[in-house]
């Protein structure tokens, strides 16, 4: 059976999916962007910036499910240029203890949702 997980301390949907699904103990989020969720407006200052905005989002998801960032037993990455990759990383790390971080893939793509430079989902388990 599965459950959807909405909350508004993140930015809406932009299409037909959720923020989250919980089938189980296992929660499946979908893509984060950096869209602040008072304002609906895209975070775009630094790339710094941008990805605090993506995790604060995807932290609001994982809340909303009852969970934070040491259920998380997988991310996956997805940026516009592989040179922001360390600043990125610099950011993402602060969310987790290096010793039990996730899995994780981070890939270079073409091209993200509203043309920003990153967005990341995740798999968590209770």
């Amino acid at each position: 059976m599965k459950k959807i997980i909405i909350t508004d301390n993140a930015p809406s949907p932009i299409g037909p999916y959720n923020q989250a699904v919980l089938s189980g103990n296992t929660l499946y989020t979908s893509g984060q962007i950096a869209i602040n969720p008072e304002t609906n407006e895209l975070v775009l200052d630094s790339i710094e910036a941008e990805t605090k905005q993506v995790m604060q989002n995807m932290k609001a998801v994982l809340a909303a499910a009852d969970m934070t960032f040491n259920n998380v037993v997988k991310t996956s990455i997805f940026i516009s240029d592989m040179h922001n990759f360390s600043k990125i990383n610099a950011v993402y790390g602060q969310y987790f203890e290096e010793a039990t971080a996730p899995a994780r893939e981070t890939v270079e793509v073409a091209n993200l949702p509203k043309f920003v430079n990153v967005e990341i989902s995740m798999i968590a388990i209770k």
